[in-house]
């Protein structure tokens, strides 16, 4: 009998609101990228660093995370792709770990790790060189949060601002705006099935498993959250900064 599923990843390109051409055209903003080093902050399995890499052979990548698994799963696809000479991904507190200073930085719904947005712009900021790159991801209200929506994310209004909010925000913590995309309702969407669908797989070849019950609740209670509370309201930009 397979175990049950510890994550709802599995089904996951990335662990955010992001397609195939986000990413691409994301990759865009951060030129010139050869002979940089580029340097992702809570990087799960780090699958946009390698596409930073395939894009740009010359770069040189690192990567933290504090989750084993999507660490191991990281270095098994930059094993796969050929990339490991290029690339180093170390198990480890994000707000700890020490890394030379990056010519460009990725921190993607990383900013609970720093405690709120603020304070990772300005750890950011700490770890890339004068003139360098940040590839911000990052949550803000599509429009102002019902009390049922608070209630579902366990957030207060003042977790996250408006958009404008948020690139004001980088701007007055020493950086300058080079690009914004926000991720679609389809992104959303794609993410947000994709996370359930590595449980609703597994209780389908396993409905009698002694933990299917409880792998069913989580499922349900993700979707429910999803579908009649936070879709539409809570929205996900990426920001490409420039540190002055």
């Amino acid at each position: 009998m397979n175990p049950a599923p510890r994550n709802g990843h599995a089904y996951l390109d990335f662990n955010s609101p992001m397609s195939d051409a986000r990413a691409y055209g994301l990759i865009t903003t951060l030129q010139p990228l050869a002979g940089r080093t580029v340097v992702d902050f809570g990087c799960g399995w780090a699958e946009l660093l390698l596409r930073v890499l395939e894009t740009e052979p010359t770069a040189r990548g690192l990567g933290v995370d504090e989750d084993d698994s999507g660490v191991r799963r990281g270095r098994a696809n930059a094993e796969k792709r050929g990339l490991q000479e290029h690339v180093r991904l170390d198990l480890a507190n994000v707000t700890t770990w020490e890394a030379p200073p990056a010519d460009v930085a990725i921190s993607i719904g990383a900013s609970h790790a720093w405690g709120d947005t603020r304070k990772t712009l300005e750890a950011m900021r700490e770890r890339i060189r004068p003139g360098g790159t940040l590839l911000l991801g990052d949550a803000f209200w599509e429009r102002p949060p019902t009390a049922d929506v608070l209630a579902r994310l366990d957030a207060t209004p003042e977790d996250y601002g408006s958009l404008a909010e948020l690139v004001d925000l980088a701007m007055a913590t020493g950086y300058r705006l080079l690009s914004l995309a926000t991720a679609n309702l389809d992104e959303w969407d794609s993410f947000e099935s994709r996370w359930c669908a590595g449980r609703e797989r597994w209780l389908l070849e396993n409905p009698d498993h002694p933990e299917a019950a409880e792998v069913r609740s989580v499922v349900d209670a993700h979707r429910d959250n999803w579908l009649h509370g936070y879709r539409g309201h809570l929205g996900f930009a990426y920001l490409t900064l420039a540190r002055r």
